[in-house]
């Protein structure tokens, strides 16, 4: 399983997958990128709280190419919208449980716990515009 996925800054050298999950991973995230409706089907390690798992579980029901507020996901599991956004800021499985289809109602908000313009905002703009949404 799973138990965690990284984003590297775009200058790390690229290393060959070292086992079959390794590869599998690695084949989606090849698929994803060439295409954005591809899924991903590799097995996740539990995690989070249940708390965490709800917000994460929503944000498998957004279709690629759409978004949805923290407040439109707080509404839906009875949570609050700041809730919502720590639970995104703490998703192990970026790109896989699709946290970055969660925006703010004023605009894009935060990715990873980072709520300035640096590295893990402009992943979320790329993926956003990658799925047609930006």
């Amino acid at each position: 399983m799973i138990s965690k996925i990284d984003y590297l800054p775009p200058d790390t050298a690229l290393i060959s997958p070292g086992n079959a999950l390794a590869k599998a991973f690695s084949k989606q995230c090849a698929q994803y990128f060439n295409d954005a409706s591809s899924t991903f089907d590799v097995p996740l390690k539990p995690a989070g709280t249940a708390h965490q798992q709800k917000v994460w579980n929503a944000t498998l029901g957004i279709e690629v190419g759409k978004v949805m507020t923290y407040g439109e996901i707080a509404k839906k599991i009875k949570s609050g919208p700041r809730a919502v956004g720590t639970a995104c800021g703490a998703n192990p499985y970026p790109l896989v449980t699709p946290c970055h289809r969660v925006v703010s109602a004023q605009g894009l908000g935060g990715f990873m716990k980072e709520n300035s313009p640096g590295f893990y905002r402009q992943i979320k703009i790329w993926l956003l515009k990658h799925e047609g949404v930006l």
